[in-house]
């Protein structure tokens, strides 16, 4: 098998798909692996390293595409990288395909592509690995995007997320209570806030308070405790994640207009569409904006602040599905793991995925009954 690394293009992206280190380990099983010039750069690992492991340095992106079966990148595929795939190619990435562009579905479709979406990806007990990995650093993230933010030079209220005697601690309030939302509490627990975790699942609730030894406040879900919530909140991060679907606006632009002056939100949601109103993505170039003087933080790869720690997270969750793949081929992978082919959203010209079908209006296909 060719599995060819692509340099990821979107704005301040820096991660790469693959570590030396999983380079090897394919090459180990017989794959042949390219890597395009420079990829691994912003992750700190440098085209000798790559070679060293066994990769073949390749100096354009059409030339990768042109070497490989399969694809592997980090963000969507922009236009320009759907126009070089080749009919039948696989490609690993980060899809979103609800909230993209149509042009995407249908490109993917008329080329065959196999397009297995990162985010969809399930492990042996129904997990979202790479999604759980990711959430995990996008959740501390957040906690300290936010803390740097709410000082007053950022734009902030000019708080700290603790107390100090006689000051009270930042109301931290965080909506969901899924790997993200733990963790940003964990965290935000660990700086002395005070954290309101709301979530419509009590299940969830009842885990993490017994988790944080009661020192969280909880609520369910409903616009009523968001709204009341909302208005008190230093900080809101937005942590809420519906598997394969756009991210419905819980906060609205009515409940971020009642926010005290300076508050700061985070939505993490963002790269499934966001769950506040006034949200719209940002970089990590420009990663904020202000609306009703509350600072927005919406950048829809957080975990690329943090590069090398994410490559190597992604690597550890992908290679397993990699050294299946390199060792039986993609076709018998996908029937034997249905954790697999729970991300596959197009295969040889079907729509396989519920979410792209329904949101396109296009013929959804179930992969079982065509792999």
């Amino acid at each position: 098998m060719n599995i060819g690394v692509l340099k990821d293009r979107f704005p301040s992206e820096r991660r790469v798909s693959l570590t030396p280190g999983g380079v090897r380990a394919l090459v180990k099983l017989g794959a042949t692996v390219y890597v395009e010039r420079n990829a691994g750069a912003q992750s700190f690992f440098s085209d000798h390293e790559y070679q060293e492991a066994g990769a073949i340095i390749v100096y354009s992106a059409e030339e990768l595409v042109n070497r490989s079966d399969v694809i592997l990148k980090i963000s969507p595929p922009t236009l320009e990288e759907l126009n070089l795939l080749h009919d039948n190619q696989t490609l690993f990435s980060a899809l979103h395909l609800p909230i993209a562009k149509r042009t995407v579905i249908e490109t993917l479709l008329s080329k065959k592509v196999t397009a297995i979406a990162h985010e969809l990806i399930e492990n042996d007990r129904g997990e979202l690995p790479i999604v759980q990995m990711m959430g995990e650093i996008a959740g501390q993230l957040s906690i300290q995007v936010a803390a740097h933010y709410l000082q007053t030079k950022q734009g902030g209220r000019g708080i700290l997320l603790g107390s100090i005697p006689g000051v009270p601690a930042a109301n931290v309030v965080i909506l969901g209570a899924g790997t993200v939302g733990r963790t940003a509490a964990r965290v935000a627990l660990g700086l002395g806030a005070n954290v309101t975790v709301i979530d419509r699942n009590i299940t969830k609730l009842r885990e993490l308070e017994n988790l944080l030894q009661w020192r969280i406040s909880t609520a369910i879900a409903n616009p009523y405790y968001i709204e009341l919530a909302v208005e008190k909140a230093d900080v809101l991060i937005g942590a809420v994640l519906l598997k394969g679907e756009k991210t419905p606006h819980l906060v609205t632009e009515e409940m971020v207009r009642k926010m005290q002056p300076g508050s700061v939100i985070v939505d993490v949601s963002i790269d499934h569409g966001g769950c506040v109103e006034t949200s719209r993505p940002t970089t990590l170039l420009d990663p904020t904006f202000v609306v009703h003087h509350v600072v927005h933080y919406c950048v829809p790869n957080m975990p690329a602040a943090v590069p090398r720690t994410s490559t190597v997270g992604w690597t550890n969750v992908l290679l397993p599905y990699l050294s299946e793949a390199t060792e039986l081929g993609i076709e018998k992978v996908l029937k034997q793991d249905k954790g697999l082919a729970n991300g596959v959203c197009t295969y040889k010209g079907y729509c396989t995925n519920k979410a792209a079908a329904r949101a396109f209006n296009i013929e959804y296909t179930e992969i079982a009954s065509i792999v």
